[in-house]
């Protein structure tokens, strides 16, 4: 499959984009200027403005939300809470010391689930699953008794909680040289909250939890000892079953290599459980298995960070169903105890044009004329331990152009010119040629069980978040070769990942701030963007009829033997369908005339009748029905679907019967 497919040499003038317009008016009325030491990670840097892939997912999020309309104050005053929100956690108060020094050495990034010790107070809220990433301010023993207390601050808060230490970790406090001491980093969760309110206390404090890590520094003398004297005697090879059982202890050190999908398990569905492969020195791998309630540990750990595992659990790998060769797997036993070396996300420096320009791409410095006087600004971005880039935080706007090996996180914006149903695979997958201003690509859509995005069609405009590029040899739809080139991966599953049809967003009529009207006269087999119209019906060519569609995505199914249904865009059967419309219809304006067509909610819009009731009418009622709307106005989203698609069988190009246009969204003008 070809990852890049290239333009004309003599592109035609493209539109400009509403809604690109306004994400860069948002943008710069959140942040007016830019500021050299930005740093949009999350990882204790100043934060100078949103990235462009926040902007826009965070309008077509209210977009969703508020499907009536929006307002560009609307939208304005939602970007300006959440941004304020997200980065409200900056310190302006005094923070302990101890936290400070330690923040200025801090490269981490945040884990997924952190919360911060200063949202806590402000919500009097904790859940299970919440990760803490704090540092020990002081450990001390409440009077009259012998409970251990640590009070624990984090990098972006300026107040301090109380923690009741759990048992287990007793042994780890001594005056003198204990782990658990002022300045030492632990990751904790599975916290239970008591409220400040009750108790006799003033301040809430986090109860006891067993899911604790102890963070360690490879570049600390007192650190290095204790890995070197206690951590590297035993490897995998050495474990035995048979000196388990005889009470021999382990203490194993090792890579963190994938961490697995939540699994259930049991009779009832019940048991939940993950597996988190572990690599040692040697290159030999064991499954670290966690059950139950403590799969949340795993919200601790990062691909590639270093585990050190003191006391594990050793349990026979054909007991538990681990998916491993190696007889035995490792499990957080009662007297397990963790420690993590997190791993750092090295920077990449990528160099962008000073100006980014939409319709030429980015612009990334590897493109750019050396003879060219250009200005280039660089952005860091952290780079994962496979050298893989994360683009999510990335300042502009991402271009096809733009797309190299090992990008991740990545957001496009572009036009639909080709669905097509992966066959012989277990998974529902979807590729989706995507194009923008400066070229194509396949993307790759993964789903957990089936399609999962509505309906989705040609020349429709979306905007997918969370891809991720690499270089694969693929074999090509229309001609029967292989082709080595760039591919992009989208699956439901991944964390930051969404799409958005913005083609057949609810909201888009409604919100002058994101569409500008335009004449029928304007439209040419050059547009590529959606458009929005104010048209009136003409029932000079105007035909009506009802069909059947698949409930799950929207698309027609035809009627096989058996009385089995397929759907032509799933390529499957399906017993799930619905009865839905057929239109086309000639729109007409002061400017000129276009022959279209639609379906599904858009078609129900324009006719004021539902399928089912419309299908229930006498025969000389239906034929009769459509006069009723001549000469009415509406306001119509408006898209080009007379795409390539992927050749003359293609289910989605038939559907079209040979029609250019295709209404995706209609709203009634009184």
């Amino acid at each position: 499959m070809n990852s890049l497919d290239s333009q004309d040499c003599n592109p035609q003038p493209r539109e400009e984009d509403p809604l690109l317009k306004f994400i860069d008016y948002a943008r710069s009325a959140l942040s007016p200027e830019i500021h050299d030491d930005s740093d949009p990670n999350g990882n204790g840097a100043e934060t100078a403005r949103p990235s462009w892939n926040w902007i826009a997912s965070r309008i077509l999020k209210t977009c969703s939300a508020y499907s009536s309309g929006v307002t560009a104050a609307i939208l304005l005053s939602d970007l300006s809470q959440a941004w304020h929100e997200q980065n409200r956690d900056r310190p302006v108060k005094k923070m302990p010391e101890c936290v400070k020094q330690l923040r200025k050495k801090n490269k981490r990034r945040k884990l997924s689930n952190t919360v911060t010790i200063d949202s806590i107070y402000e919500k009097n809220f904790l859940s299970l699953n919440s990760v803490l990433e704090a540092v020990i301010v002081d450990v001390f023993v409440l009077p009259g008794t012998n409970i251990y207390m640590l009070s624990l601050g984090d990098f972006w808060s300026t107040n301090t909680i109380d923690l009741y230490l759990h048992r287990r970790y007793y042994d780890l406090i001594s005056p003198t040289n204990g782990i658990l001491k002022k300045g030492r980093q632990i990751f904790l969760t599975g916290c239970h909250l008591r409220p400040a309110a009750g108790g006799g206390s003033r301040c809430p404090r986090l109860l006891p939890t067993e899911y604790l890590v102890i963070l360690l520094d490879e570049d600390d003398d007192g650190d290095a000892m204790l890995l070197g004297a206690q951590f590297c005697s035993d490897s995998f090879s050495s474990i035995s079953l048979d000196a388990f059982s005889k009470n021999v202890s382990y203490s194993l050190y090792a890579r963190i290599e994938l961490i697995g999908p939540l699994e259930v398990q049991g009779k009832f569905g019940t048991l939940q459980r993950k597996q988190i492969t572990l690599v040692d020195d040697d290159g030999a791998k064991l499954q670290f298995l966690l059950w139950g309630d403590q799969v949340v540990l795993a919200n601790l750990f990062s691909v590639g960070s270093m585990l050190a595992l003191d006391e594990p659990y050793i349990s026979s790998s054909a007991d538990t169903a681990a998916e491993t060769s190696a007889e035995v797997s490792l499990e957080f036993g009662s007297a397990t105890q963790l420690f993590l070396v997190p791993f750092v996300q090295h920077k990449e420096q990528v160099c962008v044009s000073l100006t980014p320009n939409r319709h030429q791409g980015s612009r990334l410095l590897s493109t750019l004329d050396p003879s060219q006087s250009t200005q280039v600004s660089q952005v860091s971005l952290p780079c994962d331990s496979h050298g893989s880039i994360d683009f999510s935080s990335y300042p502009f706007q991402s271009f096809i152009t733009d797309l190299r090996d090992k990008m991740t996180g990545v957001s496009l914006y572009g036009v639909v010119t080709s669905i097509i149903k992966e066959r012989c695979t277990t998974e529902a997958i979807f590729s989706l040629r995507i194009e923008d201003t400066t070229g194509t690509i396949w993307t790759k859509l993964h789903f957990v069980k089936y399609w999962s995005l509505g309906r989705l069609s040609l020349g429709h405009t979306v905007y997918i978040s969370g891809l991720a590029c690499s270089m694969k040899k693929r074999k090509g739809f229309q001609l029967n070769r292989c082709h080595d080139g760039l591919e992009a991966i989208w699956s439901e599953t991944t964390g930051g990942a969404s799409f958005f049809n913005l083609s057949s967003l609810p909201a888009l009529l409604n919100s002058s701030c994101l569409h500008k009207l335009t004449k029928l006269s304007d439209l040419s087999s050059q547009t590529s963007c959606t458009q929005i119209v104010h048209v009136r019906l003409e029932m000079v060519q105007f035909h009506l009829s009802t069909r059947l569609s698949h409930a799950v995505c929207g698309h027609f199914v035809t009627e096989q033997p058996m009385g089995v249904s397929k759907c032509s865009f799933c390529n499957e059967n399906c017993d799930e369908v619905i009865r839905t419309f057929h239109l086309k219809m000639t729109l007409a304006d002061k400017s000129g005339k276009a022959f279209a067509w639609c379906t599904g909610h858009t078609a129900t819009e324009i006719l004021q009748i539902s399928p089912d009731e419309f299908f229930e009418l006498p025969e000389e009622e239906q034929v009769m029905y459509p006069a009723s709307l001549d000469n009415e106005r509406f306001m119509v989203a408006i898209v080009n679907c007379k795409r390539q698609g992927s050749g003359p069988g293609d289910a989605l190009v038939l559907a079209t019967e040979g029609i250019s246009w295709e209404i995706t969204r209609a709203l009634k003008c009184d």
